[in-house]
């Protein structure tokens, strides 16, 4: 495998494929690929001290002009911002920006289940008992990921939507429901860009994450991983508990590439096709909040 290959995404909205940016994509190859970059990755990744330093910067007032340069460079549509680009006090107040009410339009249909957040799909309609690949030659396990609850998602299927910096940083619920628990698990910051995933490390196992069960009645019980990654200064989730309706605000990150993996009980999802088509040859599509990412099973063979 050729580890200098680009990033191909495919635009769902066009059906093309396009080569994604990366923000530091030197560094990354570099942190990742490198023979003798083991000491960096244990001082980067092992050790949350450079992002929360990082996070503490971006808070600042003297990140604000890294605003316009990351527009630019990433193409964002200032457009759907709810406020306007020169208004945000920090790099962070622009990077978990509200958009426009009407900027992530969805479907009311209850056996409709949307993606939570702007990103990159990949989805599993089957797993492999509990093992899923979210990139080729590399399997991860939901028995690592989710450790205290993973038996009853065994067999079940998998959806990863991975965020960019380029990309809306508040996520949503896929469906209404109830919050039956809440959970943090610690760990470290690795890059979850796919540059990191294909040089060995266990990203979805080891890296920070908040875990959240959700009953619904239409697709069975749901679990909503986010998973944190290097400069991350937070996991914000602002809904913990309590009844949840479809596309209502589940949390944010703050700045940083960052992951959200649902998982699904056997049997009570089918994924769009496009997506299933996409992921079939593990290639990304992007997607936007919102849209459908899979219709409900609610009574499942």
């Amino acid at each position: 495998m050729n580890n200098n290959q680009p990033i191909i995404v495919i635009d769902r909205k066009t059906g093309l494929p396009f080569q994604e940016t990366i923000l530091g994509e030197k560094w990354i190859r570099w942190a990742y690929q490198n023979a003798h970059s083991r000491l960096l990755k244990r001082l980067l990744f092992r050790s949350p001290c450079i992002s929360k330093l990082m996070g503490k910067w971006y808070d600042s007032p003297f990140s604000k002009k890294k605003i316009d340069t990351t527009i630019k460079e990433l193409a964002i549509d200032t457009t759907e911002f709810a406020q306007p680009a020169n208004s945000y006090k920090s790099f962070n107040d622009f990077f978990t920006r509200h958009l426009k009410p009407d900027a992530r339009p969805f479907s009311t249909d209850p056996l409709t289940l949307v993606s939570p957040a702007d990103g990159r799909a990949l989805v599993f309609p089957t797993l492999n008992e509990n093992s899923y690949v979210p990139i080729k030659g590399h399997p991860f396990t939901i028995r690592k990921l989710i450790p205290d609850t993973y038996s009853r998602f065994t067999n079940g299927a998998l959806a990863i939507v991975r965020l960019c910096p380029a990309d809306y940083h508040r996520y949503h619920f896929p469906c209404d429901g109830n919050i039956i628990d809440y959970r943090h698990i610690n760990g470290t910051l690795h890059s979850v860009n796919p540059i990191a995933l294909k040089s060995g490390p266990d990203v979805f196992g080891e890296n920070k994450r908040s875990c959240t069960l959700i009953n619904t009645q239409q697709a069975g019980t749901i679990c909503f991983v986010e998973i944190g990654a290097f400069g991350v200064g937070s996991i914000i989730n602002t809904r913990q508990t309590g009844h949840v309706k479809k596309m209502e605000e589940k949390g944010f990150f703050k700045f940083g590439g960052s992951t959200i993996v649902l998982i699904f009980q056997p049997g009570r999802v089918q994924f769009c096709d496009d997506l299933l088509a996409n992921s079939n040859t593990y290639n990304e599509t992007l997607v936007k909040a919102g849209q459908p990412l899979a219709t409900a099973c609610p009574h499942p063979a």
